[in-house]
């Protein structure tokens, strides 16, 4: 039964009502500082921990609740006569309840001008020592270090007599070791990118200690192939706009190979300002395209390779309405994803019950690190979250882009970002034409591109060509252009630059150059 609780909390969110709840069951309680004013000065009985323990707080607020009348209170082990023994013989009554957050270190190192003073000071000390010895002592005490768990402890405690189930303490404990775990990583990842000047005046983006940390979302049936178990897990602070904030309108439950694949389509589409629909198959877009209704984006992307569409990912950055719906719906797709669905769209996939539907927020964030583990070790680097616009681009040839061209080079560059390498791609007005994704080669991918548009009937006349990176010599701009394409958009920086860009003007077609490369693997 919880007679007696401590509250000390940095996020005071809720706390005052809690507080009060707590009070009006007859729980005493026991708090510090900026807390213990708070809820004083609101007309509740609150006991200082300084008056408790018969020391004031000491060191600017260093030393608040160190001290064996909390910890012992906290600690001691109900089904022990001797720890009970030991509370009646130095007169210390049990704490029952510990709700606790820390100083916000994280959100104060985010901040440019914070100093190596400044972070050492938001290390909290007092705060994980009795989150610690609390979720230690979980069969004993109940321990919260997160607001939105008050609703739970204060629904059991009322339906209970003051009293919260073993499983509710279990998982609250559970909480409070992550969390705290968390919090320390926050504090190594910070000291340990700090510059090795004096004055700590520099930092790096890559701490010499790298600790991340996730939460689980799903164990998955498997992974990649049967044989390999996976779970899936997201950031703890939500990313805005990334696939783990999706929401399961209905379907199967999604694989290894669903997940991976929807990411892909995802990233891409939402990398368009207009409307767009990207078909992905095997991380790679075999179909991209956009248009002024979901329904036009989607029927151009198809075009593209209806063949590889099928059994594919299908994302579309803006609302899936009934018209894009029924046509999706006459084809085989796995996931299909989109900032909303009409109640129109939802009712003709209710009859697809095994279609996935992912309703995903559009946002700009971008995951702070892109992570590949290789073996015993891992590889981390920044986000490629760099997007060409026109007025970054050079034209190297002598001939100028029209302004359709540019559009169409500017379409086809941004999609063979996200196409594995090497990549070649083919596009016009606004969609894809040919896909070459992943080859050892770059004339082989731009062959395969070439091929697909021949299976799909598509003709590639007066096309455009985005490069993923630079054309090493000047046969696959060759292929490219004796394909039917008229204009080439590809980073630059070969030792035979001008080599192809002698080449691109020997055979009449414009070339820009991007200073940007785009590997993907």
């Amino acid at each position: 039964m919880i007679k007696q609780a401590l509250i000390s909390v940095s996020d005071k969110t809720g706390v005052l009502e809690f507080a009060r709840e707590l009070a009006g069951m007859g729980v005493k309680i026991l708090s510090t500082g900026g807390t213990a004013k708070l809820l004083a000065d609101n007309g509740l009985a609150v006991t200082e921990v300084a008056d408790y323990t018969g020391f004031p707080e000491m060191l600017d607020g260093r030393v608040k609740t160190l001290h064996p009348k909390v910890h012992g209170g906290i600690l001691a082990r109900r089904d022990f006569p001797e720890h009970q023994a030991a509370l009646e013989k130095y007169g210390i009554p049990t704490i029952d309840m510990v709700v606790v957050n820390l100083y916000p270190f994280q959100a104060t190192v985010a901040k440019a001008e914070c100093s190596l003073e400044d972070a050492i000071e938001n290390i909290d000390i007092g705060g994980p020592t009795m989150l610690r010895s609390s979720a230690k002592n979980h069969k004993d005490v109940v321990v919260i270090c997160d607001p939105s768990d008050y609703a739970t402890v204060l629904a059991e405690m009322k339906s209970g007599n003051n009293v919260v189930s073993y499983d509710t303490k279990f998982m609250l404990a559970k909480k409070v070791f992550a969390h705290t775990a968390q919090y320390d990583g926050a504090i190594t990842n910070y000291l340990t990118s700090l510059g090795e000047d004096k004055a700590h005046a520099t930092r790096s983006a890559y701490p010499q200690t790298l600790n991340m940390h996730f939460e689980k979302v799903q164990e998955m049936r498997y992974g990649e192939n049967p044989h390999q178990s996976a779970s899936f897990y997201r950031d703890l602070v939500p990313v805005a706009g990334a696939l783990a904030n999706y929401t399961q309108l209905q379907g199967k439950e999604l694989s290894y190979n669903n997940i991976a694949d929807a990411d892909a389509a995802w990233e891409c589409v939402k990398s368009f300002d207009t409307g767009a629909c990207v078909i992905v198959k095997h991380a790679n877009p075999c179909g991209v395209a956009i248009g002024a209704t979901a329904l036009e984006a989607y029927s151009k992307a198809l075009q593209t390779d209806p063949t590889s569409a099928f059994g594919g990912i299908i994302a579309f950055n803006t609302v899936c309405d009934g018209a894009a719906a029924e046509a999706v719906a006459k084809q085989f797709v796995e996931v299909l994803i989109a900032p909303s669905f009409t109640a129109e769209a939802k009712q003709i996939f209710a009859a697809k019950q095994n279609v996935r539907l992912l309703e995903i927020p559009l946002g700009a964030g971008v995951n702070q690190y892109d992570v590949k583990r290789v073996g015993g070790g891992l590889l981390v680097q920044a986000p490629d979250a760099k997007n060409v616009l026109p007025a970054d681009v050079r034209v190297v040839s002598k001939l100028q882009p029209t302004p359709q061209q540019m559009a169409d080079l500017m379409f086809a560059w941004r999609v063979a970002k996200y196409v594995k390498s090497n990549a070649i791609v083919f596009c016009g007005n606004g969609m894809t034409l040919g896909v070459g994704a992943g080859q050892m080669s770059r004339i082989d991918s731009a062959r395969i591109a070439s091929i697909k548009a021949q299976n799909a009937g598509l003709s590639l006349q007066g096309s455009a060509v985005a490069s993923d990176a630079f054309f090493p010599f000047r046969d696959g701009l060759d292929v490219v252009v004796d394909a039917g394409a008229t204009c080439v958009i590809h980073p630059g920086g070969s030792m035979r630059d001008q080599e192809v860009i002698d080449a691109a003007d020997e055979r009449g077609v414009v070339m820009l150059y991007t200073g940007v490369r785009h590997f993907r693997h």
